[in-house]
């Protein structure tokens, strides 16, 4: 028997039993969308364990002047990969600087 008031939990990618999982998108279209221009860089992150926490790092990037898209694979506990499209390039200081606001810190190699 399935209890309808309750949902499975999210993966660690969308959210978790606290947070509210991210809106579905069309990840194709939004990709069609970006791919004639704009610049595409990935970032390492420590310290996010929750859908809360890739929000908030997701906020302050897209704080950042030319963002047009942030994508987050949250790995709970571990190190986290952003993807962040722009309309250029982005330095590295001001990804680490936004991702520090938020609260995590950019891994270094």
């Amino acid at each position: 028997m399935t209890d309808p008031t309750h949902s499975p939990l999210p993966m660690a990618s969308t959210g978790c039993a606290c947070c509210a999982p991210a809106p579905a998108t069309d990840h194709a279209t939004a990709a069609a969308g970006t791919a004639s221009a704009g610049s595409t860089a990935a970032y390492q992150v420590e310290g996010m364990t929750c859908g809360h926490c890739a929000s908030s790092v997701t906020e302050e990037l897209t704080a950042l002047e030319g963002v047009r898209e942030v994508h987050i694979d949250l790995v709970a506990g571990g190190t986290s990969a952003v993807t962040v499209t722009a309309e250029h390039p982005l330095s590295t200081e001001e990804v680490r600087v936004a991702v520090e606001e938020a609260g995590y810190t950019l891994a270094t190699d």
